[in-house]
């Protein structure tokens, strides 16, 4: 499932990309069949470049499956199962495969989840985002500020003539949360290479001093504030583990730019698209920690996932650094010490998702 951010904010829209089938021109995602050779998110990936035209990082932990009837070229109609994997679009392609024969369209998500047929489908794309929750949980607009700067720190006067005397810790979170998608967002592009890659490694350190900047107030204000939302250990801990989930993506950027690394392997290449898609995550987690009684069931989705994705990375890593060190044996071992420090930080990150998850849960435990 193809999508983008419309806008850096919390608030800021998803759209979805939908291609016309080649028969019945209904409007559907991108898929199709995959043989055991190859593993079934990089056969999406492959399916939306050839059907769509569009390349970016795919998540390789399911967002969830669909059923739908499929007609065969025997006439018969038989289900089919189908998996369904997000997929942050960094490029959209001029000229791809199918272009003659699909159409291509960018839709809100309500608009997407109309416009296909398959009602489970239908389900998955609403569930997808929730940019409307958001705002509905969300009483200041300082964010769509926050996201449209690359500094924070000049717009720490308005925060602090904005926040309130029991402290502006939601608003924090949120700015803090703007940085870290924005990081991750580039840690996918990194990740593809190219010779943008020392522009996007650039933007994550850019994107961690934002942070840094975000924590310092945060610290300060538990420090200065009568009245909390939650208890102190519980903010200091949330926003501590989302502060390490940008400080190794620095760290990652810094080797990658250290060991000249210009290639990526898929299962690096994997484990960035979990991080991109768990930044995501914890985006639309934040402000529903404004009414957690409310907004409880949710979160526990949130965290859940998170925690599949973190199971799902170790997978993923194991895997990498059994393939580096089988490849490099018998080599150059300077070349598996890299790899190896790089998989490192990818873990590390993956992790402090996995902690905020678990900061997360505690809260809404201790407050639902």
């Amino acid at each position: 499932m193809p999508y983008r951010n419309v806008g850096r904010g919390l608030d800021a829209p998803v759209s979805i990309l939908l291609v016309t089938s080649r028969e019945s021109k209904r409007w559907v995602i991108p898929k199709g069949n995959y043989g055991s050779n190859i593993a079934p998110h990089a056969a999406a990936a492959l399916e939306a470049e050839e059907e769509a035209g569009v390349r970016g990082a795919v998540c390789p932990t399911a967002l969830g499956s669909f059923r739908y009837r499929k007609r065969k070229g025997s006439g018969a109609s038989l289900m089919a199962d189908v998996e369904v994997f997000p997929l942050a679009v960094s490029e959209e392609l001029e000229d791809w495969k199918e272009k003659s024969q699909r159409e291509r369209r960018w839709f809100s998500l309500a608009g997407a989840a109309a416009a296909v047929d398959e009602p489970d489908l239908s389900d998955l794309i609403r569930s997808f985002g929730a940019s409307e929750f958001n705002k509905a949980a969300r009483s200041t607009g300082v964010l769509n500020l926050v996201a449209r700067k690359s500094k924070v720190g000049p717009m720490f006067a308005w925060f602090q003539r904005l926040l309130p005397r029991t402290g502006g810790f939601f608003e924090l979170f949120e700015a803090h949360a703007v940085a870290v998608v924005a990081a991750a967002d580039a840690m996918g592009r990194l990740a593809q290479g190219g010779p943008a890659m020392s522009e996007n490694a650039r933007e994550i350190y850019e994107r961690e001093h934002d942070a840094d900047q975000i924590i310092r107030e945060v610290l300060k204000t538990v420090r200065e504030t009568f009245l909390t939302p939650f208890d102190r250990s519980a903010i200091t801990s949330l926003i501590g583990a989302m502060d390490n989930a940008i400080d190794e993506m620095q760290a990652a950027a810094s080797a990658i730019e250290l060991y000249e690394l210009k290639a990526f392997g898929q299962q690096m290449k994997d484990m960035v698209a979990i991080i991109v898609d768990a930044a995501r995550l914890t985006a639309e987690a934040m402000p529903l920690l404004r009414d957690v009684g409310k907004n409880g069931v949710r979160l526990h989705e949130l965290t859940e996932r998170l925690v599949r994705m973190e199971g799902h990375a170790d997978e993923i890593h194991s895997a990498g650094l059994k393939q580096a060190f089988q490849t490099h044996r018998n080599g150059n071992a300077i070349d598996f010490i890299v790899q190896r420090e790089i998989f490192k930080h990818l873990e590390r990150i993956v992790d402090a998702f996995e902690d905020v998850a678990n900061e997360v849960d505690g809260i809404v435990i201790d407050h639902s």
